[in-house]
């Protein structure tokens, strides 16, 4: 039987590698990297990114491109990456990670509901979500 992911998918604007290689020194995991030349799309700057796909040991799943020529992009508008559950210093070590040169909108405070939860957005203009289930 197979299986499916849900995992989002950023468009950058032109530093999409930059970007992927950064969210590799926090979570960790194998980046795959594919550049516009490498699959042969004409008319894109040859050393951009087509797709990348970061696959983290903890399970997480991003994939993202740099948006080809022609495309309107629009950084942040309509993106929120989650990352949640119960392993605490894994999580707190990431919202820390991800901070880095970013704004943290929500520091990582008890909530109402009894989680862990803070949010930011990275130096990319990306927006996440953080909670620690339980504590």
């Amino acid at each position: 039987m197979g299986s499916t992911i849900l995992n989002p998918y950023i468009s950058f604007n032109g530093y999409a590698r930059e970007a992927m290689e950064f969210y590799q020194s926090v979570l960790g995991g194998k980046l795959e990297l594919n550049t516009f030349g490498e699959s042969g799309v004409p008319d894109a700057p040859p050393d951009q990114i087509m797709h990348a796909l970061l696959a983290t040991d903890a399970g997480y799943t991003i994939m993202a491109s740099d948006t080809p020529p022609g495309m309107p992009y629009q950084p942040g508008q309509n993106i929120s990456i989650s990352l949640s559950g119960d392993e605490a210093d894994r999580l707190r070590g990431y919202f820390q990670g991800l901070s880095a040169g970013g704004n943290v909108v929500m520091p990582m405070e008890k909530q109402m509901w009894g989680d862990e939860f803070g949010m930011l957005t990275d130096k990319f203009g990306i927006a996440w979500m953080v909670n620690i289930s339980g504590t």
